[in-house]
């Protein structure tokens, strides 16, 4: 383990934009293997829908996401960094095997351990506001509705 920490890039802005573009911008599946080694074996996720703890669990969640998904793509909008935190807007186009394309807007914050590993990942998203605008009619009854409640 301390041989592997030895090759990994110090990140920041450059190299999480370089490592996450490798990750989604290829022809078919996405593949992870190459960040998993900048993650704490404590990791915490966070995202609209799940909270998951530790390195296995978040492993195994990024393989589901694989398999569900016939294709995946980022785009990295802008990204910043603060001390050990590194925050970056992005546009994730998810292609299902029977759905058309759904593209989601949103950020991700990765909080730095004092070793330069990500210790937490916080994803930030509108998961059914972005889904619901794919469908005829239905996505402006949403916003609406949205609108009416808590705008």
């Amino acid at each position: 383990m301390e041989e592997e920490k030895k090759t990994l890039l110090q990140l920041s802005p450059h190299t999480v934009r370089d490592l996450w573009s490798q990750t989604y911008n290829t022809d078919g599946k996405p593949d992870w293997s190459h960040i998993f080694p900048y993650y704490t074996e404590t990791i915490v996720f966070q995202d609209s829908i799940q909270r998951i703890e530790g390195k296995e669990d978040f492993t195994a969640m990024c393989n589901r996401l694989t398999d569900r998904c016939k294709q995946l793509h980022m785009d990295i909008l802008t990204i910043a960094q603060t001390d050990n935190v590194i925050i970056f807007d992005w546009i994730m186009t998810m292609m299902f095997k029977k759905f058309p394309s759904t593209p989601l807007y949103g950020s991700t914050k990765l909080t730095l351990d004092s070793s330069g590993l990500i210790a937490e990942q916080r994803d930030y998203y509108d998961l059914w506001g972005d889904i619901f605008n794919n469908i005829p009619r239905f996505g402006k009854m949403y916003r609406k509705f949205m609108k009416k409640k808590f705008g």
